[in-house]
């Protein structure tokens, strides 16, 4: 395990990795979504043959998994995308490839417009493009709450109650107060928002839509921006566990 400080004195941003088979290109830095975690929900991708030529890191956002959790840290993206510029800078890596799912991909749109040099190539699986997700979103149900009934009112508690048992195994493990303020700025959004951001990008980009999942809005324009957008069957919100062989291609590149 690796860390370096970020933000509040004292908090620490960590991070898991492999040191790759061979000099198989740039490294991959994995970003988790809202209250999970980046190797639960990415170290078995990177262990498949095409891909563990990379050097991978596994990076926990503030407030999830084995990073910190400030209470006096804002949690915006434009916060987590600082605190995963830290960590690539301490793991010395440049031009990486992000791969972000759900509220990671927001992360690293953000990352790589603020600093391009450390991005060469994006891969968002379902990614957040746009504020004020539907109320069906989980980000939305969380931010429904006030801070203060969130965390103090019983509003975590009936969020693990009703969630599924594939997130909650890891949102158990979230910072309360880092959640509902993480989901607030995925509500919220960013200006300009991720999706402009995007489009705006010169580098490598794929989004990955899940079969099962909602349609993608905006989704010619994306394209004719020269975003490749991919549809992996059989998958929903969560495409690296419903179909794993076909998230692995995506990301390797493969057709």
């Amino acid at each position: 395990m690796e860390h370096a400080p970020f933000g509040p004195e004292g908090a620490h941003i960590r991070w898991t990795g492999t040191a790759g088979a061979g000099d198989g290109g740039p490294p991959r830095a994995y970003v988790h979504g809202l209250g999970a975690t980046s190797a639960v929900y990415h170290a078995h991708i990177a262990a498949v043959p095409a891909l563990a030529d990379r050097r991978s890191l596994f990076v926990d956002l503030p407030g999830h998994g084995i990073s910190d959790r400030p209470a006096d840290f804002g949690y915006t993206l434009e916060d987590h995308a600082a605190a995963l510029a830290v960590a690539l800078d301490a793991a010395k890596v440049r031009g990486a490839e992000l791969i972000g799912h759900s509220m990671g991909g927001s992360v690293a749109i953000v990352l790589a417009v603020r600093r391009p040099e450390l991005v060469s190539r994006l891969v968002l699986t379902e990614a957040n493009l746009d504020p004020d997700p539907p109320l069906t979103a989980g980000s939305s149900r969380i931010a429904a709450y006030t801070e203060d009934a969130f965390v103090r009112g019983g509003g975590f508690e009936e969020t693990l109650r009703r969630i599924g048992p594939v997130w909650r195994a890891t949102v158990r493990l979230t910072d309360p107060t880092a959640l509902h303020r993480s989901a607030c700025a995925l509500v919220r959004g960013t200006r300009p928002t991720m999706r402009r951001m995007l489009l705006g990008l010169g580098i490598p980009r794929t989004f990955l839509v899940g079969g099962h999942g909602e349609e993608l809005g905006g989704r010619e324009e994306l394209t004719a921006a020269g975003v490749t957008v991919r549809t992996v069957p059989g998958a929903g919100h969560n495409v690296m566990f419903d179909n794993a062989p076909g998230f692995a291609a995506a990301v390797a590149g493969q057709p």
